[in-house]
């Protein structure tokens, strides 16, 4: 009785099966477990273009600058000039002692000049002395180390690292060309020891 009532019907054909199916994830939390791999790959909008205003360099330093060697490369980046700029008004709490920490940890010998303009830009934003005092130990410790580093690096470059007078001068030019070798050594010491008064290194 089944097979007559049955009889009217047509075997479905294969465009019947595969026509209107929908592909539906076994699992629907995978759809979301694969968004954030994806997003994480991508490059951060927003470091496509250096900060201009305090703002907007909070915003890639909280969010998008993740690693100490990405942070220090960003603050050489900007560079002493336009950190100046940006904290003319106001360094915010806590920033000074992430900065002398990053510089610290990454310091290579031929960014000595952008660390010392850094250091002095900062330097001579408001209440900047106060920013000083209220460093942590470890930030002390790290400015410490910071200046420790840049006197070494200074005194390996005045040593190995100026430029000697070419062969076949005579001596009445490396003469004058040490002594203008030693009056830029002691400008660059005189910086340094005015710079670790401000930062309060002893």
């Amino acid at each position: 009785r089944n097979i007559v009532l049955a009889s009217h019907l047509k075997p479905l054909e294969k465009k019947d099966k595969m026509g209107n199916r929908r592909n539906v994830l076994w699992n629907p939390c995978a759809a979301h477990a694969k968004a954030p791999q994806a997003s994480s790959m991508e490059i951060p909008q927003e470091l496509l273009q250096l900060p201009g205003t305090s703002d907007e360099f909070y915003r890639d330093w909280r969010k998008c600058l993740k690693s100490g060697k990405e942070k220090y490369q960003f603050l050489l980046e900007l560079g002493g000039t336009a950190l100046g700029r940006i904290f003319q008004a106001d360094l915010g709490f806590g920033l000074l002692g992430e900065f002398l920490m990053v510089l610290a940890e990454n310091i290579c010998h031929g960014d000595r000049d952008a660390i010392l303009q850094i250091l002095q830009s900062l330097s001579g934003t408001k209440r900047f002395g106060l920013n000083v005092d209220l460093l942590s130990q470890a930030e002390k410790e790290s400015s410490r180390d910071l200046f420790r580093k840049l006197r070494s690096v200074s005194r390996d470059y005045w040593t190995t690292g100026h430029p000697s007078s070419p062969a076949g001068c005579g001596a009445e030019r490396e003469a004058p060309l040490m002594d203008t070798s030693l009056q830029k050594e002691a400008q660059e010491e005189s910086i340094l020891m005015e710079l670790m008064e401000r930062y309060q290194v002893n």
